[in-house]
Protein backbone atom coordinates (compact mmCIF):
# COMPACT_ATOMS: atom_id res chain seq x y z
CA UNK A 1 0.00 0.00 0.00
CA UNK A 2 1.38 3.41 -0.96
CA UNK A 3 2.07 5.68 1.99
CA UNK A 4 0.34 9.02 2.19
CA UNK A 5 2.66 11.95 1.95
CA UNK A 6 3.02 13.66 5.31
CA UNK A 7 3.84 17.34 5.49
CA UNK A 8 7.34 18.00 6.87
CA UNK A 9 7.78 14.28 7.50
CA UNK A 10 11.57 14.29 7.44
CA UNK A 11 11.86 17.20 9.85
CA UNK A 12 9.22 15.77 12.16
CA UNK A 13 11.00 12.40 12.27
CA UNK A 14 14.24 14.18 13.05
CA UNK A 15 12.52 15.92 15.96
CA UNK A 16 11.47 12.51 17.33
CA UNK A 17 14.90 10.84 17.23
CA UNK A 18 14.90 10.56 21.02
CA UNK A 19 11.96 8.15 20.80
CA UNK A 20 13.54 5.88 18.15
CA UNK A 21 15.80 2.95 19.06
CA UNK A 22 18.39 3.03 16.27
CA UNK A 23 20.75 0.30 17.52
CA UNK A 24 18.09 -2.35 18.22
CA UNK A 25 20.13 -5.33 17.00
CA UNK A 26 23.05 -4.26 19.16
CA UNK A 27 20.81 -4.43 22.21
CA UNK A 28 20.14 -8.15 21.82
CA UNK A 29 20.74 -9.71 25.23
CA UNK A 30 20.81 -6.27 26.89
CA UNK A 31 17.18 -5.14 26.76
CA UNK A 32 16.57 -5.54 30.48
CA UNK A 33 19.55 -3.34 31.26
CA UNK A 34 18.48 -0.82 28.62
CA UNK A 35 14.95 -0.59 30.01
CA UNK A 36 16.24 -0.44 33.59
CA UNK A 37 18.52 2.49 32.72
CA UNK A 38 15.73 4.28 30.82
CA UNK A 39 13.35 4.03 33.79
CA UNK A 40 16.01 4.20 36.50
CA UNK A 41 14.57 1.19 38.31
CA UNK A 42 15.15 -2.53 38.70
CA UNK A 43 12.88 -5.45 37.75
CA UNK A 44 11.58 -3.97 34.50
CA UNK A 45 9.46 -6.23 32.28
CA UNK A 46 9.88 -5.64 28.54
CA UNK A 47 7.02 -6.00 26.04
CA UNK A 48 6.93 -5.74 22.25
CA UNK A 49 4.18 -4.71 19.83
CA UNK A 50 4.95 -5.76 16.26
CA UNK A 51 3.24 -3.44 13.80
CA UNK A 52 2.38 -0.68 16.27
CA UNK A 53 0.78 1.55 13.65
CA UNK A 54 0.01 5.03 14.94
CA UNK A 55 0.73 4.00 18.50
CA UNK A 56 -2.66 4.25 20.17
CA UNK A 57 -2.41 0.81 21.78
CA UNK A 58 1.27 1.21 22.62
CA UNK A 59 0.79 4.60 24.28
CA UNK A 60 -2.33 3.51 26.17
CA UNK A 61 -0.81 0.43 27.74
CA UNK A 62 2.49 2.18 28.49
CA UNK A 63 0.57 4.96 30.22
CA UNK A 64 -1.36 2.42 32.30
CA UNK A 65 1.76 0.46 33.35
CA UNK A 66 4.58 2.99 33.87
CA UNK A 67 6.86 0.41 35.50
CA UNK A 68 6.92 -1.79 32.39
CA UNK A 69 8.82 -0.98 29.19
CA UNK A 70 7.07 -1.11 25.80
CA UNK A 71 8.71 -1.27 22.38
CA UNK A 72 6.75 -0.70 19.19
CA UNK A 73 7.93 -1.92 15.79
CA UNK A 74 6.76 -0.15 12.64
CA UNK A 75 8.39 0.01 9.21
CA UNK A 76 6.33 2.74 7.53
CA UNK A 77 7.77 6.19 8.12
CA UNK A 78 4.52 8.16 7.84
CA UNK A 79 2.87 5.77 10.33
CA UNK A 80 5.65 5.42 12.88
CA UNK A 81 5.85 9.21 12.96
CA UNK A 82 2.34 9.36 14.45
CA UNK A 83 3.31 6.81 17.11
CA UNK A 84 6.44 8.73 18.01
CA UNK A 85 4.55 12.00 18.29
CA UNK A 86 1.90 10.37 20.49
CA UNK A 87 4.59 9.01 22.82
CA UNK A 88 6.03 12.53 22.98
CA UNK A 89 2.66 14.16 23.53
CA UNK A 90 1.95 11.87 26.48
CA UNK A 91 5.49 12.38 27.83
CA UNK A 92 6.04 8.64 28.16
CA UNK A 93 9.50 7.51 29.25
CA UNK A 94 8.62 3.80 29.08
CA UNK A 95 7.83 3.50 25.35
CA UNK A 96 9.95 3.79 22.23
CA UNK A 97 9.85 2.54 18.64
CA UNK A 98 12.07 0.52 16.36
CA UNK A 99 11.66 2.03 12.89
CA UNK A 100 12.04 -1.14 10.83
CA UNK A 101 10.39 -4.32 9.60
CA UNK A 102 11.41 -7.40 11.61
CA UNK A 103 11.62 -10.69 9.73
CA UNK A 104 13.60 -12.65 12.32
CA UNK A 105 12.87 -11.59 15.88
CA UNK A 106 15.87 -13.56 17.18
CA UNK A 107 18.17 -11.06 15.48
CA UNK A 108 16.87 -8.42 17.90
CA UNK A 109 16.08 -10.29 21.12
CA UNK A 110 17.85 -13.05 23.03
CA UNK A 111 16.25 -16.04 24.73
CA UNK A 112 13.65 -15.15 27.36
CA UNK A 113 14.13 -11.38 27.03
CA UNK A 114 10.46 -10.49 26.50
CA UNK A 115 7.52 -10.81 28.86
CA UNK A 116 4.89 -10.43 26.15
CA UNK A 117 4.29 -9.81 22.44
CA UNK A 118 1.29 -8.00 20.97
CA UNK A 119 0.10 -8.56 17.40
CA UNK A 120 -2.72 -6.15 16.63
CA UNK A 121 -4.48 -6.26 13.26
CA UNK A 122 -1.52 -7.65 11.35
CA UNK A 123 -1.59 -7.77 7.55
CA UNK A 124 -3.64 -10.91 6.73
CA UNK A 125 -1.74 -11.70 3.51
CA UNK A 126 -4.87 -13.49 2.18
CA UNK A 127 -3.30 -15.34 -0.77
CA UNK A 128 -2.14 -18.86 0.10
CA UNK A 129 1.23 -18.37 -1.53
CA UNK A 130 1.89 -15.52 0.93
CA UNK A 131 1.07 -17.55 4.06
CA UNK A 132 4.68 -17.49 5.27
CA UNK A 133 4.49 -13.70 5.50
CA UNK A 134 1.71 -13.80 8.09
CA UNK A 135 3.04 -12.82 11.51
CA UNK A 136 1.34 -15.85 13.05
CA UNK A 137 2.88 -18.35 10.63
CA UNK A 138 4.78 -21.04 12.53
CA UNK A 139 8.14 -19.68 11.35
CA UNK A 140 7.38 -16.48 13.29
CA UNK A 141 5.75 -18.30 16.20
CA UNK A 142 8.87 -20.40 16.78
CA UNK A 143 10.90 -17.19 16.99
CA UNK A 144 8.46 -15.68 19.47
CA UNK A 145 8.72 -18.83 21.58
CA UNK A 146 12.48 -18.41 21.76
CA UNK A 147 12.52 -14.78 22.89
CA UNK A 148 9.60 -15.00 25.35
CA UNK A 149 9.96 -16.05 28.96
CA UNK A 150 8.42 -19.47 29.67
CA UNK A 151 4.80 -19.13 30.75
CA UNK A 152 4.46 -15.70 29.18
CA UNK A 153 2.25 -14.71 26.28
CA UNK A 154 1.38 -13.51 22.82
CA UNK A 155 -1.84 -11.49 22.43
CA UNK A 156 -3.40 -11.42 18.97
CA UNK A 157 -6.30 -9.35 17.61
CA UNK A 158 -7.76 -9.31 14.11
CA UNK A 159 -10.96 -8.50 12.25
CA UNK A 160 -10.06 -11.13 9.65
CA UNK A 161 -11.78 -14.46 10.34
CA UNK A 162 -9.58 -16.45 7.97
CA UNK A 163 -6.41 -15.13 9.57
CA UNK A 164 -7.80 -15.93 13.00
CA UNK A 165 -8.57 -19.54 12.03
CA UNK A 166 -5.12 -19.84 10.47
CA UNK A 167 -3.53 -18.48 13.66
CA UNK A 168 -5.30 -21.00 15.89
CA UNK A 169 -4.16 -23.84 13.63
CA UNK A 170 -0.55 -22.61 13.63
CA UNK A 171 -0.55 -22.22 17.41
CA UNK A 172 -1.78 -25.79 17.82
CA UNK A 173 0.92 -27.03 15.43
CA UNK A 174 3.59 -25.26 17.51
CA UNK A 175 2.31 -26.64 20.79
CA UNK A 176 1.17 -23.32 22.23
CA UNK A 177 -1.51 -23.22 24.91
CA UNK A 178 -4.44 -20.92 24.11
CA UNK A 179 -5.62 -19.47 27.43
CA UNK A 180 -8.15 -16.93 26.15
CA UNK A 181 -10.04 -17.08 22.87
CA UNK A 182 -13.11 -15.34 21.46
CA UNK A 183 -14.68 -14.19 18.21
CA UNK A 184 -16.17 -11.16 19.96
CA UNK A 185 -13.62 -9.56 22.28
CA UNK A 186 -15.75 -6.65 23.42
CA UNK A 187 -18.51 -8.89 24.70
CA UNK A 188 -16.05 -10.43 27.20
CA UNK A 189 -14.38 -9.21 30.37
CA UNK A 190 -10.86 -9.95 29.04
CA UNK A 191 -8.34 -7.22 29.87
CA UNK A 192 -7.39 -7.01 26.18
CA UNK A 193 -10.59 -5.07 25.46
CA UNK A 194 -9.31 -2.15 27.55
CA UNK A 195 -6.47 -1.14 25.21
CA UNK A 196 -7.57 -0.54 21.65
CA UNK A 197 -5.92 0.39 18.39
CA UNK A 198 -7.13 2.97 15.91
CA UNK A 199 -8.33 0.16 13.61
CA UNK A 200 -10.16 -1.48 16.49
CA UNK A 201 -12.00 1.72 17.37
CA UNK A 202 -13.10 2.07 13.76
CA UNK A 203 -14.38 -1.51 13.62
CA UNK A 204 -16.24 -1.10 16.90
CA UNK A 205 -18.03 2.00 15.59
CA UNK A 206 -19.13 -0.09 12.60
CA UNK A 207 -20.44 -2.79 14.92
CA UNK A 208 -17.90 -5.35 13.71
CA UNK A 209 -16.64 -8.09 16.02
CA UNK A 210 -12.98 -8.50 16.98
CA UNK A 211 -11.29 -11.90 17.09
CA UNK A 212 -8.84 -12.31 19.96
CA UNK A 213 -6.65 -14.96 21.51
CA UNK A 214 -4.01 -15.04 24.22
CA UNK A 215 -1.35 -17.67 23.70
CA UNK A 216 0.93 -18.96 26.43
CA UNK A 217 4.37 -20.33 25.63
Amino acid sequence: MRQRKVKNEKARLEAQKHNIIFNAKDLKGKWKEYARDELNQDLVEVYLEIGCGRGQFLASIAEQYPNNYYIGVEGRSSIVLRALELIDEKKLNNAKCIFSYIDDITEYFDRCELSGIYLNFSDPWPKKRHAKRRLTHRRFLEGYKEVLKPGHFIEFKTDNDDLFDFTLEECAACGFKIVECTNDLHSTDFDARLYITEYEKRFMLLGEKINYCKIQV
